[in-house]
């Protein structure tokens, strides 16, 4: 059976990780957090001629939401997001898009997924685990069968999401890694919204925020 393959792209002006999760059987795919470069991405998905499913958003920061829009108008398929989230996504005051000098930036989904919600996509059974205390309804995207986490500004390599921003809590953003990500198995590949990919084993071993 034909399996996952990701593709990284990094976009934006705070370098965040964009991600195709793309089934090499059928070439049917997920746009995992388009936060910037809109038109470069489509360029990508057409040049391989791949068949967006959805875009999924592990929140609602500018960087992680700003080409979501445009990528889903293009190819007519729905945002998701965590069922919390709306907040942060329609809120300019709360989706940091003021950082960038951007007014009245809002965004949106169109389906608010709920924590522990399978969703059946691109051929894949997709677990979303929220996990707030970077965003309030920030969450992280697990394909078990592939050993593939999609965590966001959740965890990163070494290091965990900032929690100075509206909605964010360091107490809160601790107790989701522990308890949604800390036990998943070792071996399962972490791919962060910003910086290189680790492993839940190299995390629990050398994490120094854990």
């Amino acid at each position: 059976m034909a399996g996952l393959r990701v593709e990284q792209y990094v976009v934006g002006p705070v370098m965040t990780n964009c991600y195709f999760a793309v089934n090499e059987g059928t070439k049917e795919m997920l746009i995992v957090d388009p936060g910037d470069s809109a038109g470069m991405l489509i360029h990508k998905i057409k040049e391989r001629a791949y068949q967006p499913v959805a875009v999924l958003l592990t929140h609602g920061h500018f960087d992680h939401a700003s080409a979501a829009e445009a990528i889903a108008k293009e190819f007519s398929v729905p945002v998701y997001a965590e069922e919390h989230e709306k907040k942060t996504l329609e809120s300019p005051a709360v989706n940091l898009c003021g950082m960038m000098g951007q007014r009245g930036v809002v965004f949106h989904a169109d389906i608010y997924a709920k924590d522990g919600e399978v969703l059946n996509l691109a051929g894949f059974s997709i677990q979303v685990l929220h996990t707030p205390g970077h965003t309030t309804g920030g969450c992280c995207y697990y394909i078990e069968s592939e050993q593939a986490l999609f965590a966001g500004d959740t965890l990163f390599c070494q290091s965990v999401g900032r929690t100075d921003f509206p909605g964010g809590s360091a107490s809160v953003l601790l107790r989701s890694i522990e308890e949604k990500l800390m036990p998943l198995p070792g071996q399962t590949k972490v791919y962060p919204g910003h910086n290189e990919t680790t492993t839940i084993g190299y995390e629990r071993q050398y994490n120094p925020f854990l």
